[in-house]
C-alpha cells in the first residue's frame, strides 16, 4: 500500500506550476519548517520504473527548507529562509539532530523485529 504524499504546488517567477513533496517536517526555536524537494511521478510503463526516471534517480535531488506559517484553518503559507546565519543553523540541525533522531528510530525498529523473532 503506497504511503499519502504531502504536495504542495508553487508558481514560479515564470508563472510556471511546481509541485514539491514535503519529505520532513520540525521544529527549531519555535517555529515550524518544512524540507521539500521537487516532486517526479513514476511513470506509466509496463515495468515498475519507465528508464527515464531511473536515469533522473540518480541525479541528486535538490532540497529546500522553508518556514510553515499557518493562514486560516487549513492552509499554510511556506516562505523561504533568507536570513543565511538562520540556514546555516537549520542546515546544521537537520543533519546533526534530524539524522541521529532517524538513525536512533531505525535502530530501535530494528531491535523491537529482534524480540518478535525470538
Amino acid at each position: 500500500m503506497d504511503a499519502e504524499l504531502d504536495l504542495v504546488t508553487f508558481v514560479d517567477d515564470d508563472g510556471n506550476e511546481v509541485t514539491m513533496e514535503i519529505i520532513r517536517d520540525f521544529f527549531y526555536e519555535g517555529e515550524q519548517y518544512a524540507i521539500l524537494v521537487e516532486y517526479k511521478e513514476m511513470c506509466d510503463c509496463e515495468e515498475d520504473m519507465c528508464e527515464h526516471y531511473e536515469e533522473d534517480c540518480d541525479e541528486q535531488e535538490e532540497a529546500y527548507i522553508m518556514r510553515v506559517v499557518p493562514v486560516g484553518d487549513d492552509e499554510e503559507e511556506f516562505i523561504p529562509v533568507e536570513d543565511e546565519e538562520l540556514f546555516d543553523r537549520l542546515i546544521d540541525f537537520v543533519q546533526n539532530e534530524l539524522d541521529a533522531d532517524e538513525d536512533e528510530e531505525e535502530y530501535d525498529d530494528e531491535y523491537d523485529e529482534d524480540d518478535e523473532d525470538e
